[in-house]
């Protein structure tokens, strides 16, 4: 009889690891089985957004394999059923078929814990309120483009991060009037430092989208059972026929927490570097678990597909009986407002604090391309680089088109451990139409070393 093999959640990283382990192991000695609860699997998440706004026109192109294309890999792939229960000393599974409410009891061998995130809903008076939205699934894309198209006039952004710019820049690109509504001081306030957020959010008003910051929404008041009005403190209220809730993800444990699968300290599941958790025969990868952020040396929460399909893979492997380790993370990001590009990598000056390193924080202005190209526009980049040593610790990037990209040169030298001295003789590529001839990473990681001499 073939070992079973139970995949919990079926995008990135438990289609990485159910791909990885059957191209090391024949069905005829491993039973791969996938229960994903929405109606989507192995789909891009990051895609949605531009979905929503047009830019990508078929839902179809979002998915990378159907659950037909994986039944031809004899992966059993069973979308609409959720796991509710699992049970690790028993080696069995609780599965509801969402759509016939029915529950059903299925053993395993091994199980892969790939339950993802969930998106953050306040408990605010209103939030059941048509109209009223996240963006997780590709269900959820679905219904906020119908909203989109069939004529949404005003549309309120409840969160400033990647998430809630990305569905602005959406809703602005087809006409709705949109407001982004954030807590803190400026936009991306988990991800950049202030300066950086800041710039943002004045490039932001800049397009023709409305930014209100430091302000929390007290309710949603609807009409006829459908959202029209957004209400904060202080008597402020703005309309809306839409409302997005894009205040963030957090892990999905609660199954895990149950089973007594041991979280860490970010409150995500623990996992070593092979993915195993702590409960023999269980492994987790993508955003429901943990990683070590390769600067800070510290356990990390970090919800990005690049992280997901990398751990996914490694999970998959060492199921497929072959060995592979995770190495850790930096965080690099990349996102874009209309024509703004925003990246990261590494630490910012509240992480770099957190984690007891000493730095010093290094900006410069310059541009995409030499200065008279005619398609030129401004960028402005930092680095944190570690007093004394030099080491490089973390970058940010806010530009025109063109800018955004030049986070991989920096990721790769922070990947590498480099010190500021070292990044900044790199030998870059020069041309009047892709660069000044001195990159700005140059220019920066030359500044940062002047200044921590």
């Amino acid at each position: 009889m073939p070992q079973r093999l139970i995949v919990v959640g079926g995008d990135a990283a438990g289609m990485s690891a159910a791909s990885q382990a059957r191209r090391r192991r024949a069905s005829d000695d491993l039973e791969i089985l996938v229960f994903e609860r929405s109606s989507f699997v192995s789909y891009s998440a990051c895609g949605e957004p531009y979905y929503v706004g047009g830019y990508v026109t078929d839902i179809g192109q979002l998915q990378v394999r159907t659950p037909e294309e994986f039944a031809a890999m004899d992966i059993t792939v069973h979308t609409r059923h959720e796991v509710t229960g699992l049970d690790p000393k028993a080696g069995k599974v609780t599965v509801r078929h969402l759509e016939a409410g029915t529950d059903t009891t299925f053993g395993y061998d091994l199980l892969m814990y790939a339950t993802g995130a969930t998106a953050f809903v306040p408990s605010i008076a209103g939030r059941d309120l048509a109209g009223v939205h996240v963006l997780r699934t590709l269900d959820d894309a679905l219904a906020l483009r119908r909203l989109v198209t069939e004529g949404a006039q005003h549309a309120v952004v409840v969160g400033g991060g990647y998430i809630g710019l990305e569905v602005a820049e959406a809703l602005h690109h087809h006409g709705v009037k949109t407001r982004v509504l954030t807590s803190g001081p400026a936009v991306l306030e988990r991800t950049l430092d202030p300066d950086m957020g800041t710039l943002v959010t004045e490039r932001m008003r800049g397009m023709g989208l409305e930014v209100s910051t430091g302000i929390r929404v007290h309710s949603l008041q609807g009409v006829d059972g459908r959202v029209a009005r957004v209400d904060c403190p202080g008597g402020v209220c703005f309309e809306a026929d839409v409302v997005i809730l894009g205040l963030g993800t957090r892990p999905e444990v609660q199954l895990a927490k149950e089973a007594g699968i041991p979280l860490g300290e970010t409150g995500a599941v623990a996992v070593n570097s092979r993915q195993q958790t702590k409960v023999e025969g269980i492994w987790a990868a993508g955003d429901c678990t943990e990683a070590l952020h390769r600067v800070s040396q510290r356990a990390v929460n970090i919800h990005l597909g690049t992280i997901a399909t990398k751990q996914g893979r490694v999970a998959g492997i060492n199921i497929g009986g072959e060995y592979a380790t995770f190495p850790g993370v930096l965080g690099t990001a990349i996102t874009k407002v209309c024509d703004l590009e925003i990246a990261c990598t590494g630490l910012t000056e509240a992480a770099a604090t957190a984690a007891g390193l000493a730095y010093h924080a290094t900006t410069i202005d310059s541009t995409t391309t030499a200065g008279y190209w005619p398609e030129a526009a401004n960028m402005r980049l930092k680095v944190l680089a570690e007093c004394g040593s030099g080491r490089l610790l973390g970058a940010q990037i806010v530009g025109g088109p063109g800018a955004g990209k030049r986070i991989d040169v920096l990721a790769t030298a922070l990947w590498s451990n480099m010190r500021v001295d070292e990044l900044m003789q790199l030998d870059l590529a020069y041309a009047p139409p892709f660069a000044p001839v001195w990159d700005p990473v140059l220019i920066a990681a030359r500044k940062a070393w002047e200044t921590g001499r």
